[in-house]
């Protein structure tokens, strides 16, 4: 008989004013068992991590819970659950981090920016496990070895803005895991990661969970990833719980509308050129037995909006690949990493090593590569964030590399970038509506606040917001809404070209597809040029015409999506297309 770890009875969470209460959370009802891996899906906004901040009373201020109890099985069945909703500070924070740990979804709002990376999962060790500094830092390297970080010693005295995306994630996935908890909450604890170490990741947790009979509810937007991974689903939907069962009868017979549409939105090969489906293709008022079309019917009916038609594609690309908008010429981006007594720099990091490429007016260039290869460092180079060590960037043939701050800062205009953290690039005590403003009004676009307002009013209905969310602050939207803000601001200013810097990682399928169909629409509309940075290749190869492969700061192959996808030449890049998680039943 299966013994529970964790039982959610009738858990029923609201948030607001008593004059206006918004329902987050209502009638949940969750057991996970020992040793048992549960997966909870849904779209952005759905109550995935409101349920996960709950069970460990973290939940935002603003939040009433109105019924229902969290029971914790400490000591298996032999003892009395402890009720998490009504346990004691003290003996919350014996449970929290030890018992109970949690991975959370933004890896750079969830680390000290203050304290040095080992320093945050030692003081974890101290604190649970009551051992001596030097004991922790040295199961501190442990870890970070087990996470595959890179220099695992030397990774202990850098702080979170010295590290990749991916690689804070790991650090926090080490912090998770460093003592041995008897149910891990993992929040998209891959989101950031690329494919091979999102593989290697994914069996570190299996063999944890099969060494110490570890618990996990694993939160994701991935249904490729859950057929790896999990027992069974849970999918949610506006709050509520719309279906649940093993893994193979959710993919291979589900029964919720819900469940069949949010299984049709993944980028596949299938659909490439083609218009994706989205969750309002499936739906109408209700998401109860509503019938659905077959894959087949729905490829037939989004050809006729097929996205890149071969006219599209001749006039998008084809005739305009010769006149490249951006040349990459032997580009350097060097850090200094050691230094004599007098300061000198003797030793450098090469995060970019002699990179060259070129990319024709309207194309969509994907960049993909391993966390730590120098992705993000090279796109945030090309807008100039970071100042190159040598080699140009020439841009409508304008070495930008060269020029002054001045010229630099009206350029901007015409190279906007969408970054990986969407909370730590927004600002906190600005509304939606002012972020979006700010670029606007600095540079001039619009005369006045009025039509500025409706203007970012409509690329929020874009971006599949409301009118109304103008005026909130960004802690108040999930991390799927929030990057969705952050790609209406890159837009107001309607640039011709967009570095895109994992700008969908952090969505759910669903709400993936509608971004994805969106920046095919604007590209086909307004004709700008991009470079995609992911490391989610199904999701490249679709919106890519063509894809650059990284490994440790350069360019190791290039080809049309097609052939990097299908045909790759090289030993790396067919090690990233076979960690791709695939869905076997």
């Amino acid at each position: 008989m299966q013994q529970p770890v964790l039982q959610i009875r009738d858990l029923t969470i609201q948030f607001g004013t008593e004059e206006n209460l918004t329902t987050a959370i209502s009638h949940i009802n969750l057991t996970v068992n020992r040793g048992e891996v549960v997966a909870i899906v849904g779209e952005s906004g759905s109550g995935k991590t409101i349920t996960s901040l709950a069970m460990l009373r973290l939940l935002p201020d603003a939040a009433k819970v109105v019924t229902g109890e969290i029971l914790f099985y400490k000591n298996g069945n032999d003892q009395p659950p402890i009720d998490l909703l009504n346990e004691k500070e003290g003996g919350l924070r014996n449970i929290r981090g030890n018992r109970i740990s949690m991975i959370f979804q933004e890896p750079m709002t969830s680390l000290n920016p203050l304290k040095k990376c080992g320093v945050q999962v030692a003081e974890a060790l101290q604190i649970h496990k009551k051992i001596s500094l030097d004991k922790a830092l040295k199961k501190t390297v442990e870890l970070f070895d087990l996470v595959q970080l890179p220099d695992p010693s030397g990774m202990l005295y850098r702080y979170p803005h010295q590290i990749s995306g991916g690689q804070k994630q790991r650090v926090m996935i080490a912090m998770a895991m460093s003592c041995d908890p008897d149910l891990l909450i993992a929040d998209e604890p891959t989101t950031a990661l690329d494919v091979t170490v999102q593989k290697t990741i994914l069996q570190l947790l299996g063999n944890l969970q099969a060494k110490n009979n570890m618990s996990i509810i694993y939160i994701t937007h991935d249904l490729g990833l859950v057929a790896e991974i999990a027992d069974r689903v849970v999918v949610m939907y506006k709050g509520e719980i719309v279906e649940q069962g093993s893994v193979k009868k959710i993919f291979t017979n589900p029964e919720n509308a819900y469940t069949k549409a949010l299984l049709s939105c993944r980028p596949s090969p299938a659909l490439k050129g083609h218009r994706l489906p989205v969750i309002s293709d499936f739906l109408n008022d209700s998401v109860f037995g509503e019938p659905l079309k077959s894959i087949d019917e729905r490829i037939l009916n989004t050809s006729k909006d097929s996205i890149k038609s071969e006219q599209q594609k001749d006039r998008i690309t084809g005739h305009q690949e010769n006149i490249p908008v951006l040349k990459v010429e032997n580009l350097k981006v060097y850090f200094p990493v050691k230094r004599t007594f007098l300061g000198k720099v003797n030793k450098y990091f090469k995060a970019v090593d002699d990179v060259s490429f070129e990319i024709g007016k309207g194309e969509t260039v994907g960049l993909v590569g391993e966390s730590g290869c120098g992705k993000t460092t090279l796109g945030r180079t090309l807008i100039r964030l970071i100042d190159p060590y040598a080699g140009r960037i020439l841009f409508d043939g304008n070495d930008i590399s060269r020029i002054d701050k001045e010229a630099l800062r009206k350029r901007r205009k015409d190279i906007q970038i969408i970054f990986q953290d969407p909370y730590g690039s927004l600002n906190p005590r600005m509304t939606i509506g002012e972020a979006i403003n700010e670029p606007m009004k600095a540079h001039h676009i619009l005369p006045s606040e009025k039509i500025r307002k409706e203007k970012i009013i409509s690329l929020l209905e874009k971006v599949q917001l409301k009118p109304e969310h103008f005026d909130r602050y960004p802690h108040e939207f999930s991390g799927g809404q929030r990057q969705r803000i952050c790609i209406a601001r890159a837009l107001g200013l309607s640039p011709d070209f967009i570095i895109c810097d994992e700008s969908v990682s952090a969505l759910d399928v669903s709400v993936q597809a509608q971004v994805l169909n969106l920046l095919n629409e604007l590209k086909r509309e307004l004709g700008f040029t991009s470079i995609f940075i992911s490391h989610d290749l199904s999701v490249v190869h679709y919106i890519s015409d063509r894809i650059m492969v990284m490994n440790k700061g350069k360019i190791v192959e290039t080809g049309t999506a097609d052939e990097i996808y299908f045909n790759p030449k090289e030993k790396y890049t067919q090690d990233l297309i076979a960690a791709i998680p695939k869905v076997n039943f």
